[in-house]
């Protein structure tokens, strides 16, 4: 299917707001108003803009642009290849406050959050700037007399991302940069929610030089995603995002003999010990608790504090809470902006009603918040509960927003026991001025993505990123060479030329390598 065939054959009305766009075959999509949904400011309560909702006819036309282009992608030399990332590279770094500003406009964050967010993207991106080195093959000589192997790493075809609201700049550059300098070409289905960011970045990818076709954006809920799973020319797909969906995709999509990382749910824990610098945890406990209103997956939502380290550091964490402004993200001296969507905002509210009824103790509460001059925004407070417990739900589950936990326990091997017997496993922290703690924790906790004294052990761009448990589905993490292998196929050549002369006698027997 062409792009044309989704286009409306009908000349769209004029809109009072704004209509973003698929991207497919290298240029922005029409579509009519009735298909579209809102783009809320989150700060506001406004809706500010529509955007598409696409299904399987607009995955199909992105698909087929993908196909046509992908042959000549492939076969672009690698330098000449590197040269685009180079470029986009160099674009991103130019536009990144106005891509923060998007973000913050569309998802609430603060700004200088999001522009953090930007920054940490760019760095895959200049991870990927190094293809040529990345790409580069093995050649074994004489594996055999006369015989010699070639090792190739080749691109699996068309491939798909499925990303996530609350980064909408830094997992998809944590993503695309990696399957496209693989020489795959991509179909990017982002988060209808934050739309603004995604359209810049394909625009600066088209003007960075990436070929068309090689990069089409499709919005849409979960008809696009079934699409993309079911879709057969389809390869490889990167889900970041709920662990139901991210179970659904990897399910569905390996049983159809694609290739899939799912990158999911999380229930994150900072153990701290009692020689730990609390003046040190209780920032970071409030920073990573509460940044981003809690929409991180990265965010440590349970403290976890051994002996009576709960009784001295509680008093510390809510001075700092005390100081907390919540506001719109674009405010000078703002903390922490609106939820992201009013519904979400409602069941947050639920998770800390729950957890009342649990029998928590509710230290702070932050369901009464209205901010005063933005009445209609979508805010909350910060919520801070003690004694929580395990069994509890709000122990076991992710609740993606300002609440955070403190978890009593009496030794560290009751806190280690606690951190790896969770069904989530993504990020954790210990706090401690121990060394040989430290070490320890390094090596026995089942968490694959370690902070000491660092409350958000996120990688820098060019190492891993990955989950266990129920916080990740497939095998190989994303970004840096794990990313490289999931989006690549690696082909084993033998050779051997003859040799006047030298050819030996017939036989059936098996060959061998001597």
């Amino acid at each position: 299917m062409t792009v044309e065939a989704i286009r409306p054959s009908v000349e769209t009305p004029p809109a009072i707001l704004p209509i973003l766009s698929h991207w497919i075959g290298g240029r922005p999509v029409e579509v009519l108003p009735e298909h579209t949904g809102p783009v809320y400011n989150p700060a506001t309560g406004e809706v500010i803009a529509r955007v598409p909702r696409g299904g399987a006819p607009e995955i199909e036309a992105a698909v087929a642009a993908a196909k046509a282009a992908f042959p000549a992608w492939r076969d672009t030399p690698l330098i000449a290849r590197s040269q685009v990332f180079f470029a986009f590279r160099e674009l991103a770094w130019k536009h990144r406050e106005e891509l923060a500003a998007l973000i913050t406009r569309d998802h609430g964050k603060t700004f200088a959050d999001a522009l953090v967010g930007v920054t940490r993207g760019i760095e895959t991106v200049e991870y990927a700037c190094g293809l040529p080195v990345h790409l580069a093959g093995m050649n074994t000589p004489n594996v055999a007399s006369g015989v010699d192997a070639v090792t190739l790493r080749q691109p699996l075809g068309v491939v798909a991302a499925i990303t996530p609201f609350n980064f909408p700049v830094m997992v998809p550059m944590w993503i695309l940069p990696i399957a496209l300098a693989a020489g795959n070409a991509v179909i990017l289905k982002p988060s209808s929610h934050t739309p603004g960011a995604t359209q810049l970045q394909a625009e600066l990818w088209h003007e960075a030089g990436l070929p068309t076709g090689i990069l089409n954006v499709v919005y849409g809920g979960r008809e696009a995603v079934a699409a993309i799973v079911e879709h057969p020319d389809i390869k490889a797909i990167q889900f970041v995002g709920s662990t139901a969906v991210g179970r659904y995709v990897y399910e569905e999509g390996t049983k159809r003999g694609k290739r899939v990382g799912a990158f999911t749910s999380a229930k994150n824990a900072m153990v701290v010990l009692p020689d730990a610098d609390l003046e040190m945890t209780a920032d970071a406990a409030v920073a990573s608790g509460y940044g981003s209103a809690g929409e991180r997956c990265m965010a440590q939502t349970l403290v976890i504090a051994v002996g009576d380290t709960a009784d001295r550091l509680r008093p510390l964490m809510l001075e700092r809470i005390a100081k907390l402004k919540v506001g719109p993200g674009m405010d000078p001296g703002v903390d922490m902006g609106p939820i992201y969507t009013q519904d979400h905002r409602q069941s947050i509210i639920k998770w800390i009603d729950r957890g009342v009824e649990e029998g928590a103790e509710l230290v702070v509460d932050g369901r009464p918040f209205v901010h005063p001059e933005h009445p209609d925004g979508f805010y909350l407070g910060v919520t801070l509960f003690d004694h929580v417990k395990p069994g509890m739900d709000i122990y076991n589950e992710e609740i993606f927003g300002p609440v955070l936990g403190i978890v009593r326990v009496g030794t560290y091997d009751e806190a280690i026991n606690l951190v790896n017997g969770h069904k989530y496993a993504n990020g954790t922290a210990i706090f401690t001025t121990d060394g040989g703690a430290a070490r320890r924790y390094q090596l026995e906790v089942e968490v694959p993505m370690v902070g000491v004294n660092v409350p958000i052990p996120v990688p820098a761009g060019y190492l891993s990123f990955s989950g266990a448990k129920e916080s990740a589905l497939g095998d190989l993490p994303m970004r840096g060479e794990d990313g490289l292998r999931f989006f690549s196929r690696q082909k084993e050549v033998t050779i051997r030329w003859p040799e006047p002369g030298r050819r030996g006698a017939l036989s059936l027997v098996f060959p061998s390598n001597s």
